[in-house]
């Protein structure tokens, strides 16, 4: 805010309202003027019945832009990158809570079958032997362990719809063991840095957008994505690890760790092997698949076990309703920290910071050795840490500039499927347990955004 303000008294900054009132894609107001005090040509363009004139057309920038009032024409030039304070206000209800309203509704509905049914316990004491060497904090077959479980499942089969429920869930469950209830305690820390790593086996979006941008190959970025989440999974497994002295040379741990690894190369093997058109149909239809398999499971585990409802006085739909009920208190609970993190990087975006540090950071990067193709990347991975929105429009302009076949268009999606919102995702899940005290967890998390970046570059390099 300090920026823009002293932006406008030296009149860099024409007006103030596009930050408050603005939506994105909206040209911004540069200046106004007399028509008479405008150079002939214009006025002779001006003079037509639209009364408007493009000028100065850049297909790198947006046209300048006059447009006649009578005596008065205001001169517009680029487009607002997003949303102002007050329609990012109203849309953080529209787009994000309601959708996340309707997600958590759901999937706690689901959740509340499986504790009543007992099959999250049952998965508890299945897992607590590799989760207690992660986790040591956590109690022997605590109900955490299988919603953490779920939330790096859904994650790593790109179920993003349910991925944020289960994390949601893990939370308060790990909330009810933190003796400090304001501060994040090592297992909480752990867990959303794992989670924010954002390791996945498809990125079935990314693919889509590839397909829709006419790509050669629109999986083909799938293995680099694979790779350079997988690297960021590891390291934030490795630094919050050395900080909460885990014993990460644990034989189970390295055996979990190498049995992801088998089962993933086992799968992009098969990929691999299919012909373009069946390997777009198999990646279309993976997550879909996987979410109805997940439901149909969770349904049918419930009716077999429906004398586990009964000796609970309730059924297997009072229960899925029970659930649903929680899920939505808690999209509630959170709505004023994401309405706060979002209306933030609204005037951030909006201010022209963000674009005056990505410059910097491009020309620095470009002064250190790497090539053009790399540089006109980084855009998306800068705003990846703020907006998903964001990045994904930096995505698709990259491919749509550059061609989705391009090192920078491949690159870009890579970016964009290696990291987490990480500021959305700090806001949202200790919003959630109205966690003030986050410690290290931010710091982490974006030194993992960092190693994501490097890594994605250096993977680009070698694959493409």
């Amino acid at each position: 805010m300090v920026f823009v303000f002293v932006g406008l008294a030296f009149n860099k900054e024409y007006s103030l309202d596009r930050m408050v009132n603005g939506t994105k894609e909206s040209p911004i107001l540069i200046g106004e003027s007399y028509f008479k005090a405008l150079p002939k040509s214009v006025r002779d363009s001006l003079v037509q019945p639209e009364g408007k004139v493009s000028i100065n057309i850049n297909p790198k920038d947006a046209d300048t832009t006059y447009e006649r009032s009578n005596d008065q024409v205001k001169l517009y030039s680029g487009v607002q990158k997003t949303d102002g304070l007050l329609p990012t206000a109203k849309n953080t209800i529209i787009d994000i809570i309601l959708p996340l309203l309707a997600y958590l509704a759901l999937f706690a509905g689901l959740m509340q079958l499986l504790i009543d049914s007992g099959a999250a316990e049952g998965m508890a004491k299945w897992l607590s032997p590799f989760f207690v060497k992660v986790f040591p904090s956590v109690p022997k077959n605590h109900p955490s362990i299988s919603y953490m479980t779920l939330n790096f499942a859904a994650n790593f089969l790109g179920l993003d719809s349910a991925a944020t429920p289960f994390g949601l869930k893990a939370m308060e469950s790990l909330q009810e063991i933190n003796s400090d209830k304001e501060r994040a305690s090592d297992a909480q820390i752990m867990f959303l840095c794992l989670h924010a790593a954002g390791l996945t086996l498809i990125p079935t979006s990314i693919i889509g957008y590839r397909a829709a941008a006419h790509a050669a190959s629109p999986a083909d970025v799938m293995l680099p994505c694979i790779v350079t989440s997988f690297i960021g999974t590891l390291a934030a497994l490795i630094i919050v690890g050395i900080r909460q002295k885990v014993n990460l040379l644990n034989g189970m741990l390295i055996a979990v760790v190498f049995s992801i690894i088998g089962a993933m190369l086992g799968l992009l093997l098969y990929i691999n092997s299919l012909d373009v058109i069946a390997k777009n149909h198999f990646t279309g239809n993976f997550s879909g698949v996987l979410l109805l398999g997940i439901i149909g499971l969770i349904l049918a585990y419930a009716f077999a076990k429906e004398k586990r409802f009964k000796e609970k006085n309730t059924t297997v739909f009072d229960a899925f309703v029970t659930g649903a009920k929680h899920g939505m208190q808690t999209a509630v609970t959170i709505f004023p920290y994401v309405l706060g993190m979002l209306v933030a990087i609204s005037v951030f975006r909006n201010s022209g910071m963000f674009e005056l540090l990505s410059q910097g950071i491009t020309w620095l990067f470009s002064h250190a050795g790497l090539s053009k193709e790399i540089t006109d990347a980084l855009p998306v991975a800068m705003l990846r840490p703020f907006s998903s929105g964001g990045s994904r429009g930096f995505m698709l302009d990259a491919m749509n500039v550059y061609g989705p076949d391009s090192l920078t268009g491949r690159l870009s999606c890579i970016f964009q499927c290696s990291a987490e919102t990480t500021f959305y995702v700090v806001a949202v899940y200790f919003g959630s347990v109205k966690v003030a005290n986050t410690r290290y967890t931010l710091p982490t998390m974006l030194l993992v955004d960092l190693i994501c970046v490097i890594a994605a570059i250096f993977v680009a390099l070698w694959f493409f």
